[in-house]
């Protein structure tokens, strides 16, 4: 067991390599010109055979010149790669790993090498309201204004991934509705290309693994301690929790996640009713209690200064009829009417 973890970690471990690449450009002109040397030779030898001149030389002047022509010239054509700027193209010959080549420019390479790139012609899962318009790109060929049906180069570029909203059970089991958005870009052609089948569906699923791994380890709002990490009020250092669970799981595949953010956040509609009838309830019970505490403090001032002033002298039931009235003006939800009493409480 020891051995085979040993080995598979090492085959896991490739790293990229330059190949030698000469200019494009010169071997594009020199090919070219002996292309059109070849098409004149060729012409030249069946003259000289239809003139019986020269028979001698003409035969070996035609079979030179149509194996250029038909053979090593298209051959060399098809060695000459065009890059443009954050493009990469990885080459394999005969089944072993050739080169990355990742300077953008016109370049010629072996021309028996072959150009892979396992996400070509993949897909990505965004929102729901556009599955039907990538569906149709991919019948057609096409993805993100690509043509990845002839595309073999591997993008450098930092690239958004939206998937889908998820539901996941949070730290209470409380089903919520959670979607992020990351950014991400390849930074290892050759694992990307190697060690996964497709890199892009890779990181699609690893982010939705990380995602269901982190959220379930926090409630959705504060239950009991304030000082509690929550989905909502700590969007921030959860977001950034995940971006860190999901670059441990694709380094195997060559790519770095720049950043990823939380993009919706809510109950599950089954629950939504029942929370916001909560959190209702809950601001009731916090209003009230404040409400209830000021009116207290303001009854012992009143009294407080009532006594020190000497306006009124008040006994222990007149103070506990002015303490009642006085706590039902200032808790109750409408305006108090008032009654003026012209004789005696007794």
């Amino acid at each position: 067991m020891v051995e085979t973890t040993t080995l598979d970690q090492k085959a896991l471990q490739v790293d990229e390599i330059i190949p030698r690449a000469m200019s494009g450009m010169g071997v594009f002109i020199v090919n070219t010109a002996l292309m059109i040397a070849s098409c004149v030779g060729a012409v030249y030898g069946f003259v000289l055979i239809d003139a019986a001149q020269g028979s001698a030389l003409a035969l070996p002047l035609i079979v030179v010149t149509l194996l250029y022509l038909c053979l090593i010239g298209p051959l060399l054509y098809g060695g000459l790669k065009v890059l443009r700027p954050n493009e990469a193209l990885v080459l394999t010959l005969f089944g072993k790993y050739y080169g990355t080549l990742k300077e953008d420019g016109f370049f010629f390479v072996n021309p028996f090498t072959s150009a892979i790139n396992p996400a070509n012609g993949g897909i990505l899962q965004t929102s729901p309201s556009t599955s039907s318009e990538d569906a149709s790109l991919k019948m057609l060929g096409l993805s993100g204004g690509r043509a990845n049906a002839v595309n073999k180069k591997i993008s450098l570029k930092t690239m958004t991934l939206n998937n889908q909203e998820l539901k996941i059970n949070d730290l209470l089991g409380n089903p919520i509705m959670i979607g992020i958005v990351v950014i991400w870009r390849v930074v290892n052609t050759a694992k990307a290309a190697f060690n996964v089948d497709n890199y892009e569906e890779f990181l699609s699923i690893q982010c939705d693994s990380a995602l269901r791994n982190i959220v379930r380890l926090y409630p959705y709002d504060v239950s009991g301690d304030d000082h509690e990490k929550t989905l909502r009020a700590s969007s921030q250092e959860i977001a950034q929790k995940i971006k860190e669970e999901i670059q441990s799981k694709v380094d195997v595949a060559g790519l770095e996640i720049i950043e990823s953010r939380i993009t919706h956040l809510s109950y599950a509609p089954e629950i939504a009713a029942v929370m916001l009838q909560r959190q209702q309830a809950s601001a009731i019970i916090d209003a009230r209690q404040m409400i209830v505490e000021g009116a207290v403090g303001m009854v012992e001032m009143a009294l407080k200064s009532l006594n020190e002033g000497g306006v009124v002298n008040l006994d222990e039931e007149r103070k506990a009829a002015m303490v009642s009235n006085l706590l039902v003006v200032l808790c109750g939800n409408r305006d108090a009417q008032p009654i003026v009493n012209s004789g005696s409480i007794y």
